[in-house]
């Protein structure tokens, strides 16, 4: 069969926790609700002009001529899924979700099928999300119109296997209320307030503000604040500040855990916005730490 090579924003969006829903439903209702979740993505693809690829379990995977079609599809299937879904299946969970990945690049197209290095590119981002979330690669979002990339987020930059460079990957925002938040965040952030951050291990003292370069806590020499803990990853979590704000990203194996007023956090390649007084620690849980940073926002 002739191969044509071309651009295509590939998609895969699957449902969260699925097995736990055949536990806890049974196998009959499950596959139902299963079924007629698969059955609303699909409708969505269609719509919006998408081709379904495959169909794999709980799974679907497509493709869109472009990102912007992509991505209003993707938030057509969890506004239908959120919405429709719990109207067809009164035995819809109250937690169902399911999690979208998508990347728009070059690929193959062969057989009714599509290969290549943006559709591993879409299957890592789809490995990424969470239930409910959307997500995507900085390249795509820069094919976006305006309009719809002001939706977006820059979540984190990772490592992804057979790329010689880490990807920025980006959240899409699509509910109402995280828009209007996003917005007003945006809003608030043009005001000019200075902004310092003090952290502290052991006795050795930093001193951050608004004009600082990225800031990396880790286990390796080569790190700003060094953190004897064994489990710590060398490089293990990055502090920058944008926009008056001080943004912690955990970048390590093992995980990040934050204690603030409000209370504990657990960060696996997230971020957090550090406020107030409370304290980090890297890959282990600040109850068993004994090696942790202390820090106070001001």
């Amino acid at each position: 069969m002739a191969k044509e090579t071309a651009s295509r924003a590939i998609v895969f969006a699957d449902i969260s926790g699925s097995t736990r829903l055949y536990e806890t439903l049974g196998d009959t209702i499950a596959r139902e609700l299963v079924s007629q979740c698969l059955d609303l993505m699909t409708e969505q693809v269609n719509r919006h002009n998408g081709a379904v690829i495959k169909t794999i379990g709980d799974e679907i995977m497509s493709t869109f001529a472009t990102a912007e079609q992509a991505v209003e599809a993707c938030v057509a299937m969890q506004e239908s899924v959120a919405e429709d879904l719990p109207h067809r299946n009164k035995h819809t969970p109250a937690d169902f979700s399911i999690r979208i990945g998508m990347h728009y690049g070059s690929c193959i197209l062969e057989g009714g099928d599509v290969f290549g290095d943006a559709v591993n590119v879409a299957a890592r981002m789809a490995g990424i999300a969470k239930g409910g979330q959307i997500i995507t690669t900085q390249d795509t979002a820069a094919e976006l119109s305006p309009a719809t990339r002001s939706s977006t987020r820059h979540l984190d930059r990772i490592p992804i296997k057979g790329k010689s460079e880490d990807v920025d990957i980006f959240e899409v925002i699509w509910q109402a209320d995280d828009v209007t938040r996003m917005a007003t965040g945006l809003l608030a952030q043009g005001v000019n307030k200075l902004a310092s951050l003090r952290l502290r291990y052991h006795a050795e003292v930093m001193d951050l503000d608004q004009n600082m370069n990225v800031f990396i806590l880790g286990r390796g020499q080569k790190a700003d604040m060094v953190v004897n803990d064994s489990m710590a990853s060398r490089e293990h979590a990055r502090i920058e500040c944008r926009r008056g704000k001080f943004i912690l990203t955990d970048m390590s194996t093992n995980g990040t855990y934050v204690e603030t007023a409000e209370g504990p956090s657990y960060l696996r390649r997230e971020d957090i916005v550090l406020t107030g007084r409370g304290k980090i620690a890297l890959g282990r849980d600040l109850g068993e730490a004994t090696e942790y940073v202390v820090f106070d926002c001001r």
